[in-house]
């Protein structure tokens, strides 16, 4: 009998650290990225600095649920083969990975608008960069208060 006694507390003892082991993957960290971390995303994703003016990004001043922030940004281009938005890129300082989102994007598009729900661990800075056919680089940015975070790291 004490045989399988030992056994038993063997057997619980093992579920006791599996699940250990399962909460420490599944809840979350901290956010590890910084205003600098995000900066230094964008100069990898686009060459040189952008200019404040024709992108709007529209997100919630605050998000009760990290999990699903809603966001639209919006580009103000004719999306024609010579003037046309190549590239979106969004990034946030709050997140363990700054990087967000990237969406391509040329003259068939019809219209530089993108819509996308995204995760968002902690408080921060959204930041929008559109990559124009030209060269040209357009920035806008939002503040988003997160009260519950999404992103478990």
């Amino acid at each position: 009998m004490a045989h399988s006694f030992d056994r038993r507390r063997l057997v619980l003892g093992a579920s006791v650290l599996s699940a250990a082991a399962l909460a420490s993957l599944v809840l979350p960290r901290a956010a590890s990225a910084t205003p600098q971390a995000a900066a230094e995303l964008l100069q990898k994703l686009v060459k040189g600095a952008p200019r404040q003016g024709r992108v709007v990004l529209q997100a919630p001043d605050i998000a009760d649920n990290g999990s699903s922030v809603p966001l639209t940004i919006t580009v103000e281009s004719p999306m024609t083969a010579a003037d046309h938005v190549k590239a979106i890129h969004v990034v946030a300082d709050g997140n363990p990975n700054p990087g967000v989102i990237s969406v391509r994007l040329g003259p068939h598009n019809g219209k530089a608008e993108v819509s996308v729900r995204i995760r968002l661990a902690a408080s921060g800075k959204v930041i929008a960069v559109a990559e124009m056919a030209d060269g040209g680089l357009w920035t806008a940015s939002r503040e988003v208060a997160v009260t519950v975070g999404g992103c478990g790291g």
